[in-house]
């Protein structure tokens, strides 16, 4: 549907695909791909190509609905997946190692993917994750609950700005009204936690799955003695580990964490000097509290 408008647009417009990939700042095959329904395009380029072709705006508001995941191939093993995902009612997670990818920022599952793929695949499958999102992290999306293992905060992918950047993300989502992201803290050692990242699945009808993956396949089951053991086990875990305000406070200290490794080591040697004068000062006695003393009654 997004081609064949594209395609009406542009046609309307007397520019042939190599005229207005030259407008667009692309190539002639990625206009041809996009209309012929062999690419996922961009937001960027929807935006670009509404402005040179005049449309008011239509095609990056028939963009931001679209779901383009599907249009992107994926292991047959994840497909089962991606289809419950786009018609879930709730989703609850429990993740290990690195972000989930419903919470992955650009930046993020662009450093991800780097590292087993690049070029033109690369770019595709940031775009499938990020449109694969968009239920999701939407006011009006499916409820969402995710309890992220700390390692998935401590694992750097990328660079440290990558996972400032990541941070601030998860800052930005957590206030989404059907979002809930909590951390397990890696010092408790008490938590019962799952012996690998699981995701529970409610879908329309009602029926529950149970999803984890092994290193190179998806695992499905709805047995129900599964189903009553792993959603306890979830469910308690969520009591047990940081609340969601308490969580957004860690990633927040994280975040300022991941910021500092940008500085230069003189930047750093004074920041630690500023907090040990600080605190040098509240020892002082003229800084201590003062506490009024009973006067003599007249």
């Amino acid at each position: 549907m997004f081609g064949e408008l594209l395609r009406h647009y542009r046609e309307s417009a007397g520019l042939t695909q190599q005229a207005l990939a030259r407008q667009v700042h692309c190539d002639r095959s990625q206009v041809a791909r996009v209309e012929a329904a062999k690419r996922v395009p961009t937001d960027t380029f929807a935006k670009a190509c509404d402005e040179v072709l005049g449309t008011g705006g239509v095609l990056l508001r028939l963009w931001g609905p679209i779901d383009w995941y599907p249009e992107v191939q994926h292991p047959d093993w994840f497909e089962r997946r991606a289809e419950m995902d786009a018609k879930a009612v709730a989703l609850h997670e429990y993740q290990i190692g690195v972000m989930p990818g419903l919470l992955q920022a650009p930046d993020y599952a662009h450093a991800l993917f780097a590292r087993v793929t690049s070029g033109e695949d690369l770019d595709e499958r940031v775009r499938a994750r990020l449109s694969r999102q968009q239920r999701f992290l939407s006011e009006d999306g499916p409820l969402y609950t995710v309890v992220l293992d700390e390692s998935c905060l401590r694992t750097v992918i990328g660079s440290a700005d990558v996972m400032r950047i990541q941070c601030a993300h998860l800052l930005r989502v957590g206030r989404l009204p059907n979002v809930f992201i909590q951390v397990a803290p890696a010092a408790d050692t008490e938590l019962r936690r799952p012996n690998t990242s699981m995701s529970l699945i409610t879908l329309p009808d009602g029926h529950e799955w149970i999803y984890s993956e092994s290193l190179d396949s998806g695992h499905f089951t709805d047995d129900p003695s599964a189903l009553a053991r792993h959603t306890r086990t979830y469910h308690g875990l969520r009591a047990d580990v940081l609340s969601a305000r308490e969580s957004a406070a860690l990633i927040s200290d994280l975040m300022k964490g991941f910021g500092h490794h940008g500085t230069s080591r003189s930047e750093r040697g004074a920041l630690d000097q500023e907090q040990l004068q600080r605190g040098q000062r509240r020892k002082l006695p003229r800084n201590r509290p003062r506490i009024p003393r009973p006067r003599p009654r007249t």
